[in-house]
């Protein structure tokens, strides 16, 4: 219940501020969004029914067995440490599936959206969400982190992916100080790029230091601020934006 009070709260305030503030001015805004909430639809559902604890019983499961990394550390200490883990387990995570081609194939339904806005972040295909979710479960495992942790950091990871996929325009001064610790929507714009250089780039998920620690940060697409092209070449055809369409997306070349 917190998650989803966190969630629709984050989600009504960025779709207000996208009309407010748009980086663009959305083409075909109806058919994109009932597409990309319908794909939020079927993985809620299909997480739901396979995983009924998720990663929070995981957690809770790993401390009554005692097991984990951060099992005996202090639960001030383990909290924070727990967090930045999975988020950084996020960020790798986020490489490798640019960079299997199976796991491309699922990932990149994500990447095909030809606009870019807070319903983009919520746009991954049902496969790519049950295999997240059980290397997520192995990772808390793994960590032993608290139940709490792991509460907060789904929190802040679906504020972040609304938040960073925002068709927004923010003052360059106030993006460029947010990017030193977050991941802004001008950061993750050029991670959507329709240029493979440019999408293999910025992976961070909320905190933006991965990609300057690990060399994949781009602070800007060649085509600059303005100019860039959102998507993907080989799935531009209006069509590929229906929900039929980006289930069956992997399965197609």
């Amino acid at each position: 219940m917190i998650r989803l009070g966190a969630f629709a709260l984050v989600l009504s305030a960025m779709a207000l501020a996208e009309l407010f503030w748009p980086w663009r001015q959305p083409e075909a805004k109806a058919r994109r969004w009932a597409a990309n909430l319908g794909v939020l639809v079927v993985d809620s559902v299909l997480v739901r029914v396979l995983f009924p604890v998720a990663a929070v019983g995981a957690a809770i499961w790993a401390q009554g067995q005692g097991i984990g990394l951060l099992h005996a550390v202090p639960s001030w200490l383990a909290l924070p440490v727990a967090v930045l883990a999975l988020d950084l387990a996020i960020y790798f995570q986020h490489r490798v599936f640019h960079a299997v081609p199976l796991l491309w194939r699922l990932h990149r339904m994500h990447h095909a959206d030809t606009e870019f806005d807070t319903t983009t972040g919520l746009r991954f295909h049902p496969v790519e969400i049950i295999l997240s979710m059980l290397i997520k479960m192995a990772v808390v495992v793994a960590l032993g982190a608290p139940a709490l942790a792991v509460v907060v950091f789904e929190v802040l990871l679906n504020a972040s992916s609304l938040f960073n996929h925002g068709n927004l325009r923010l003052p360059v001064a106030v993006d460029a100080a947010l990017r030193r610790v977050l991941v802004t929507p001008d950061m993750h714009r050029v991670h959507h790029s329709v240029l493979r250089a440019e999408t293999d780039s910025n992976f961070a998920s909320c905190l933006a230091w991965w990609d300057r620690i690990f060399g994949t940060y781009r602070a800007e697409a060649v085509a600059g601020r303005d100019g860039i092209t959102i998507g993907l070449p080989q799935f531009r055809n209006p069509a590929e934006q229906r929900l039929d369409r980006l289930l069956t997306q992997p399965f197609r070349d």
